[in-house]
């Protein structure tokens, strides 16, 4: 009997049960074949993709900023490896508890830990969260054996800004930090950084951001379940940015920053030929590296705090009355004018009435009948009283104008002042008032309204040595981009010609040797043996100056630090083929001729290669 036979035997309601049993089973077997078709063809890519991400780690490789080099090619800003214990937030399923057990193991708050972790939540997944950069190898140590224990933490390595001289030029330099949300949110042309990137904050590091910043490379990993790395994958290198030569002379940079010791203020060297910066000092400093590692809150309030302004920029930044620098504006002004010569003599007797009020000298007794050399020499203070009164303010201003005073100079870096050199019209302007003889006689030795930047006093000196060129100060020789190519290479840039005559250039010259080779000269500190250096000498005043009765009261001036005088120093070398000109401001040192003067004698014993010497004694050290 057939199979056909035997189904037709078979009772009918229970051949209706056997029919739905095996269309059930028929359906499901469909069902099921559809649904592996599904699976392994429509998401296959889909499915392949999520699970390769359980065993392919993606980690950025930072790119190390470009370095910055000396006039002479020497690294002066660059980049050293440092570790970092990071958090990949895709395996970080536990926070609280894997951050407390890191805390414990590196001995540090879990409150700065958890900080960090939630500050970090909002960078790509793919990028480690830094919980401790630059941590110690002791520490690493640590970490490393307690992997198991600390999944989703991981350690890289990534390079960190190294300034090899410590504090020099750090107001050069600048700092980096993290861009933050503002930047981000505010600045068109970093469309391409994200969150926890590096950004130059001030100084150079900003202005040349764009060169200065490297491309990030990128590392496949392979890794186990436990996160564990196997083996790298693929890997793309970074780019390391670009280069930048400044016309920063590192050696007279150093010099200079060490003979300021622990004063305060300002010195700038510059080539009176091209107006190159040779250095830029800025007493006292910061540590850059501070702010490379990461500042704390307590270090940064310190720095802003510090009543000496670590943070200041001062050679640009801060504006000093020049004090008897301005003398030499002055004498070529009343030369210019034609009220006086080489032969004007004025009788010092310690001090001139103008307007019912008693101008003094600060030789009480006066230094007797004295022509622009000796007043120069002397600072007598009386001559320039007298000649101002005739030449008048709006001159001395225009003068002073000439030689790079009272405006910014374009120099790159920000937060540069144009100091200040007041007029009539200024005046009126700003007060609604009308000038006074008495303001003019203040002002021609570098008191009352006027003031200047340690930049602007160098530029003028400069301009009285080489004939009256202004050049635009330049601190950037050339910069490449990635790939080593010159993208820019800075030439000498004039600013302004001062119209002077080669005679009255002359006699101020002269009298600016004297300052510093004649007895009774003010800048006789700076005198070198082998090297003939011009200059001027100055005293600013912070408080008003004392009276006679009040200095018998007080012998000993046991005035306040903060009330001292500002002590200045102009100056160029060779004088009769000048190379370099120097300023110096020493906040509060009182003298320029002691606290400044021996300051630009370093800078100049460096430059010119001489052996270090204590200075003669003059017959008579005096002045400003």
């Amino acid at each position: 009997m057939g199979l056909h036979s035997s189904w037709e035997t078979v009772d009918p309601q229970r051949r209706r049960r056997l029919t739905i049993v095996a269309l059930v089973a028929l359906t499901v077997f469909v069902l099921l074949l559809m649904r592996l078709w599904y699976l392994q063809v429509i998401r296959y890519e889909s499915y392949r993709t999520l699970s390769e991400k359980n065993r392919i780690r993606y980690l950025s490789i930072i790119a190390p900023r470009g370095g910055i080099f000396d006039r002479d090619g020497r690294l002066l800003v660059d980049n050293r490896p440092s570790f970092t214990i990071a958090a990949l937030r895709k395996e970080l399923t536990e926070p609280d508890l894997v951050l407390d057990r890191l805390a414990k193991l590196s001995e540090v708050d879990s409150q700065l830990l958890q900080s960090r972790w939630k500050a970090g939540r909002s960078y790509p997944p793919y990028r480690p969260i830094p919980l401790l950069d630059d941590v110690q190898r002791d520490v690493l140590d640590k970490v490393q054996e307690q992997g198991l224990e600390l999944p989703g933490i991981i350690t890289v390595t990534k390079p960190m800004r190294y300034y090899p001289h410590g504090e020099m030029a750090a107001h050069l330099f600048g700092y980096i930090g993290e861009v933050n949300e503002a930047e981000l949110s505010a600045e068109e042309d970093i469309d391409d950084y994200r969150p926890g990137d590096l950004i130059g904050k001030s100084g150079l590091e900003k202005l040349f951001e764009t060169n200065l910043r490297g491309v990030d490379g990128q590392k496949l990993l392979e890794v186990d379940v436990r996160g564990k790395e196997l083996r790298i994958l693929q890997t793309r290198e970074p780019l390391t940015g670009g280069k930048i030569e400044l016309t920063i002379d590192s050696s007279l940079q150093q010099t200079a920053e060490e003979a300021f010791g622990e004063q305060a203020g300002a010195a700038v060297v510059i080539d009176v030929r091209t107006g190159e910066l040779l250095a830029m000092v800025n007493r006292p400093a910061f540590d850059p590296a501070q702010f490379a590692r990461g500042i704390s809150g307590d270090e940064w309030m310190d720095l802003l705090n510090n009543p000496r302004h670590p943070l200041q920029i001062k050679a640009i930044a801060g504006q000093y009355p020049p004090g008897s620098t301005f003398k030499i504006v002055t004498a070529l002004a009343a030369l210019k004018a034609g009220v006086a010569n080489t032969h004007t003599s004025v009788d010092c007797t310690g001090s001139i009435e103008v307007g019912g009020r008693e101008f003094r000298c600060w030789k009480k007794k006066g230094h007797g009948h004295t022509d622009l050399k000796k007043a120069l020499r002397e600072s007598c203070d009386v001559w320039f009283y007298q000649v101002a009164l005739e030449v008048g303010i709006d001159q001395i201003a225009k003068m002073a104008r000439s030689l790079g005073l009272g405006a910014r100079l374009n120099v790159l870096l920000d937060g540069e002042k144009s100091g200040l050199i007041p007029d009539m019209e200024w005046k009126k302007r700003r007060y609604n008032e009308r000038w006074y003889n008495g303001e003019t006689v203040i002002a021609s030795i570098g008191q009352g309204f006027v003031l200047a930047t340690p930049l602007q006093l160098a530029v003028m000196t400069a301009a009285v040595a080489n004939g009256g060129d202004v050049w635009v100060p330049r601190l950037i020789q050339r910069v490449e981009d990635r790939e080593g190519e010159v993208v820019q290479e800075m030439t000498p840039e004039l600013l302004n010609h001062a119209e002077l005559s080669p005679e009255d250039l002359s006699a101020v010259r002269n009298a600016l040797v004297a300052v510093v080779n004649e007895n009774h000269g003010t800048g006789w500190a700076t005198r070198l043996k082998e090297v003939t250096v011009a200059g001027k000498t100055g005293t600013s005043q912070v408080i008003r100056r004392k009276s006679d009765e009040e200095e018998e009261q007080d012998p000993g001036d046991e005035t306040p630090y903060r009330f001292r005088d500002h002590a200045l120093f102009v100056s160029y070398a060779p004088a009769d083929n000048p190379e370099i000109a120097i300023s110096v401001v020493v906040e509060h040192g009182r003298h320029g001729s002691s606290a400044a003067a021996p300051i630009a004698r370093a800078i100049y014993e460096n430059y010119f290669g001489l052996e270090k010497e204590q200075p003669e004694t003059p017959a008579e050290a005096i002045g400003d």
